[in-house]
């Protein structure tokens, strides 16, 4: 087991990630930057360092920064936590270079991953269903055309390198198409520097049905049951809960064993998740994020066990603590809201000053959060501020519990979407479990 391990982020994963490692004995560096050199993880830590200024560019995804911090504070690994280095596979053969454990998957399953075409063309092989699209990018519109009457309108365009709805543009006819295939492109190179574009056929009323899976590197593989993230905006997941409300345990156990031999046979190591469209009753693969997703605690409550934890072991060279037997089948219901620091309805940034946090608690209640009194957000990362995850006996135990648990939260100081939260919790067809990845922007529409 290693000793010393560096935590390459910030906010409410640093700090989770760094519960975790002391429960397990192991010592934690938090890296920061000037902006962030009162935050709740750089406290937190046995050790903390500043990696460089507030901008992300120049602290947090700063390479040889955080290289520099391991070899300074003696880290033996790192756990990347979500967004800024977690999937960057230039960073991971950095640590390796350097002989420094990453706690994830290699460079290698981040590459693969990391490029949409290769990604589908990599599961298609390993027996994962897929959504019908293009062989490979599409780099004329001519193309692009043809592809598309062939599978039939509507069609969405998507950029090989994208993620978080950036370059993904909408062909509900062929008259669409030209504005669609040029403004994909022209966002993707933006974004990410790489204009490559791939058409899919385009589902009208899908749920975004995600499974988690788990491997120690060795051939050897779990799942964890599905969540259900149907509830976004923009592309950005508001509402996750676990398991999903439209799943079987049929489908389940069906899709679930798709996926853990998927990453068995790819020797997959640490957590992963693999996202599907789901509609009348069918998977489609839509992309591979090869680190811990922000919902993962909706996992955790209905599977009784610590993801970062495990992260960790495996990573160390430790042998999975559960096998799919152990596991079983999930236990209750467990439901996670973001909660993130903007100002309704035009959902624009709100950093500032915390007069008073105050969170709830209860039983089936779990606050995810970097906040405290006078605490002051900066401007310059993700909004996201916390995450409330309730578990319950059943899906109306845990819906009737977050109610309560939203009505106790307090943040003063800055505007959050915890009204917004509220709303939704008491909505009909959320109760129902009666929505597909197009509700929430059609409800918003209506409603703010």
């Amino acid at each position: 087991m290693f000793d010393k391990i560096l935590i390459a982020n910030r906010g409410e994963i640093a700090l989770r990630v760094i519960r975790a490692a002391r429960e397990m004995g192991v010592k934690t560096v938090a890296v920061h930057s000037t902006a962030d050199s009162d935050a709740m993880h750089v406290r937190m830590a046995d050790e903390a360092i500043c990696i460089g200024p507030a901008p992300g560019a120049q602290s947090y995804l700063n390479i040889a920064a955080v290289i520099s911090a391991c070899e300074i504070t003696g880290a033996q690994a790192v756990h990347p936590g979500y967004g800024f280095l977690s999937e960057n596979a230039t960073f991971v053969q950095a640590l390796e270079d350097h002989g420094i454990t990453f706690i994830g998957p290699t460079a290698e399953h981040i590459r693969i991953m990391g490029d949409k075409i290769t990604a589908k063309e990599t599961m298609i092989k390993l027996g994962v269903p897929c959504v019908p699209g293009s062989d490979g990018g599409v780099p004329t519109l001519e193309e692009a055309r043809r592809v598309s009457e062939e599978m039939g309108f509507p069609v969405i365009v998507k950029a090989t390198a994208g993620g978080g709805g950036r370059g993904m543009k909408l062909a509900r006819t062929a008259k669409d198409l030209d504005n669609a295939f040029g403004s994909a492109r022209s966002e993707a190179k933006a974004a990410f520097g790489n204009d490559e574009v791939y058409i899919e056929k385009y589902l009208g009323t899908p749920r975004h049905i995600e499974v988690q899976v788990f491997g120690d590197g060795k051939g050897n593989a779990v799942h964890l049951g599905e969540r259900d993230c149907s509830l976004q905006r923009r592309h950005q997941k508001v509402f996750e809960e676990a398991p999903g409300p439209a799943i079987t345990p049929e489908m389940r156990a069906e899709i679930g064993a798709t996926c853990a031999k998927a990453v068995a046979d790819i020797c997959y190591i640490g957590a992963g998740t693999i996202e599907f469209l789901w509609e009348n009753g069918e998977f489609y693969f839509i992309e591979m994020n090869t680190r811990l997703q922000v919902e993962h605690p909706v996992t955790e409550a209905v599977f009784g066990v610590d993801l970062v934890r495990e992260q960790i072991r495996v990573a160390a060279g430790l042998p999975m603590e559960f096998t799919q037997e152990s596991l079983g089948e999930p236990q209750g219901h467990a439901i996670e809201v973001r909660l993130n620091a903007e100002k309704l309805p035009s959902f624009s940034p709100s950093p500032g000053r915390i007069s008073q946090y105050h969170a709830p608690g209860g039983l089936g209640v779990r606050m995810d959060s970097a906040l405290y009194d006078g605490y002051r957000i900066p401007p310059y990362y993700d909004s996201l501020i916390g995450k409330l995850i309730v578990h319950g006996r059943d899906r109306a135990e845990a819906l009737a519990r977050l109610d309560r648990a939203l009505m106790e939260i307090i943040i003063d100081g800055v505007d959050t979407t915890i009204p917004l939260h509220r709303e939704l919790v008491r909505n009909r067809d959320v109760i129902a479990g009666d929505y597909t990845i197009h509700w929430l922007e059609k409800w918003l529409e209506a409603n703010l």
